[in-house]
């Protein structure tokens, strides 16, 4: 069963459930933070409350992506109070390409990403009641930087490359007395500068300050131990490049819960309402394999366990070289 959010012909929001291939409207429903809200309220699972609801008008979700009007299928009336983090290193076949990108000059010497890698695999998923290792993390922004699947990834003008990091992301609300539920788990691009983060690993946290786009659909319930998906960048509508990629926990150095834990054991991240995409990490990027994304370049991410295909085109901001001005008061 997937969720979405989808503007309607008209201009209203509207909520959305797919189950196979049939996609129908939840009645009354705009907002899937609301609808969660009112499942924890009711004590009900997020599909308990949906099926809860009569089955509103039936919806094409193709056309509704094809005509722009998919939007993110969770996000806040206040972009404030939505919170864009991830964590990296957590996924078997990608230790290698991050461990070249930050080489030491001495290369008897382990990287600080490899040592990282290292503690997650002997660490990364702890028994029952157990805390295991603390993975890398990162911020990426607020509701601000979130991008609905369809529309642009916009590249500063100082960035020094655009490039697609192909992910699953988890998608939580925080309820009212601070419990931290998951709804279910998207596709993301967790889009970043990886030359800048190349040039210097502590420039790490300025590469990842860039928008992300997710979904376009939730899917509810437990991610697939294995999952299968394909990353490629379209020009000009041909296939430039394209990668398989492996995620889910079979194919993970972390387990979900471990990662979970360590972002939310912050009491910042546990504020009643707000709500939480947390990227779980990548296995391939057209970065590794030097391809250098353009404007009008489109990147699209799909996995058929996590719904309809994500993707977003590539736009370059001006370079404007002037210093920000601070004023004073």
């Amino acid at each position: 069963m997937f969720l979405s959010q989808l503007l309607l012909p008209d201009g209203g929001r509207a909520v959305a459930l797919r189950d196979g291939d049939a996609a129908h409207l939840v009645p009354g429903m705009d907002s899937t933070r609301a609808l969660a809200l009112d499942a924890i309220a009711a004590g009900r699972s997020l599909a308990g409350e949906v099926q809860a609801r009569c089955q509103g008008a039936p919806v094409d979700l193709g056309a509704a992506l094809a005509e722009g009007r998919m939007l993110l299928p969770l996000d806040h009336p206040d972009p404030a109070h939505l919170h864009l983090t991830g964590t990296g290193l957590t996924h078997l076949s990608w230790a290698a390409t991050r461990n070249t990108m930050h080489a030491k000059l001495d290369g008897d010497e382990l990287t600080d990403s490899m040592k990282m890698f290292r503690m997650g695999l002997e660490g990364g998923k702890p028994g029952t009641g157990q805390v295991g290792a603390q993975p890398e993390w990162f911020y990426k922004g607020n509701g601000h930087a979130a991008v609905a699947p369809g529309a642009a990834l916009d590249s500063p003008g100082f960035a020094l490359d655009a490039g697609e990091e192909p992910e699953i992301a988890g998608l939580y609300v925080i309820g009212p007395d601070g419990t931290p539920f998951r709804l279910g788990f998207a596709l993301g691009n967790e889009f970043s500068d990886h030359v800048t983060e190349r040039g210097n690993y502590l420039w790490l946290a300025h590469s990842k300050l860039r928008p992300a786009s997710f979904g376009p659909e939730m899917l509810l319930g437990a991610l697939p131990q294995h999952v299968e998906g394909t990353s490629r960048i379209l020009r000009d509508g041909a296939t430039l490049w394209e990668r398989p990629f492996l995620s889910g926990e079979a194919n993970m150095s972390h387990s979900i819960a471990n990662l979970e834990h360590h972002h939310f054991k912050y009491a910042l991240f546990r504020q009643p309402g707000d709500v939480h995409v947390h990227f779980l990490g990548t296995a391939t990027l057209s970065f590794a394999d030097g391809v250098h994304a353009r404007p009008g370049d489109v990147f699209q991410i799909e996995a058929p366990a996590l719904g309809l295909p994500l993707h977003n085109p590539l736009v370059q901001m001006p370079n404007d070289a002037v210093p920000v001005a601070v004023a004073t008061l």
